[in-house]
């Protein structure tokens, strides 16, 4: 049954070009969902199976309420829900179910999703906390960059910590990263974040990388930082700012809705955000409200 899941995950990624986040997703749900159907408990009222082709509709929702009953948000069910519908379809075209199983399944309800921002006041304290205490220590100097950097041009963590030095054009302010489904784009780097990369590349990098690496930021090891290891350095200094509920995300956010509250063109975020449709960044609209910082309070 695994062998099926990973050639459905991997026309996922080839021919409709899913994420690398949403495919480990879906591969999770579907793993999940192989050990439920080799052992369903028996308040659920279904026979085991260990072959697709003895999947039915009454697998699929005697499922979908088992999971109703583990306190699951809604968001994670309607994720969930969707990979067994696509899968669902899947097994159809293939030939190895005689219908699509799926295709009556419901999702549940989602609250429409509002990103959360922080001012520019808690940014501006944000973006001391690296260099306040050791200025000159080369770990303060990336971190004060990778902030500002990730601040600065809205990027998402994933791209922060993919950047090799070869994707930065200093002299243009500007960045190239790598997004989503392999779409690349050069991104608008601003004078503080430009002025705080340039002081990490010609300084305080060289003390913790070897000069044949590649990577732009990297660990107290030299190796590349992962997003792991930024959501901790973030949540260090988030702490000592005293600003609840930040993630690395959170920057993004608070980027957009920044530029849209000084006037910013609604096209020109989506481009640097690297969103695919542009309603994806009327969300941000929401975040500008009559006092213009762009916080989302009044």
């Amino acid at each position: 049954m695994e062998e099926q899941v990973e050639r459905f995950l991997e026309s996922l990624q080839s021919e409709r070009q899913f994420s690398r986040n949403t495919i480990a997703a879906y591969r999770n749900d579907l793993q999940q969902f192989i050990a439920w159907l080799g052992a369903p408990p028996s308040d659920d009222q279904v026979e085991a199976i260990s072959s697709w082709s003895d999947l039915t509709a009454d697998h699929l929702l005697a499922y979908l309420l088992h999971l109703r009953t583990r306190d699951y948000a809604a968001s994670t069910i309607a994720r969930k829900t969707a990979a067994l519908k696509s899968f669902s379809t899947w097994l159809r075209a293939e030939g190895i179910v005689a219908a699509d199983l799926g295709t009556n399944l419901a999702s549940p309800r989602v609250d429409k999703y509002v990103p959360k921002a922080i001012s520019q006041d808690d940014i501006k304290r944000l973006l001391e906390q690296p260099t306040r205490d050791t200025p000159d220590r080369p770990e303060s100097i990336r971190d004060f960059a990778m902030l500002s950097v990730l601040y600065d041009s809205g990027m998402r963590v994933s791209e922060l910590v993919s950047l090799d030095v070869d994707d930065l054009d200093l002299e243009a302010w500007t960045v190239r990263c790598e997004g989503k489904a392999g779409r690349s784009r050069i991104v608008s780097l601003g004078p503080v974040s430009t002025g705080a990369v340039s002081k990490y590349l010609s300084g305080a990098r060289g003390y913790l990388v070897e000069a044949s690496s590649t990577c732009l930021f990297v660990n107290h090891r030299g190796g590349r930082l992962t997003r792991q290891g930024f959501w901790l350095i973030l949540k260090s200094y988030a702490e000592r700012a005293g600003i609840e509920g930040i993630t690395p995300h959170t920057l993004r956010h608070s980027h957009a809705a920044h530029a849209l509250a000084r006037g910013a063109e609604l096209s020109d975020i989506q481009k640097q955000l690297g969103h695919v449709s542009i309603s994806t960044t009327q969300v941000y609209r929401q975040l500008v409200p009559a006092n213009g910082d762009g916080t989302g309070e009044a």
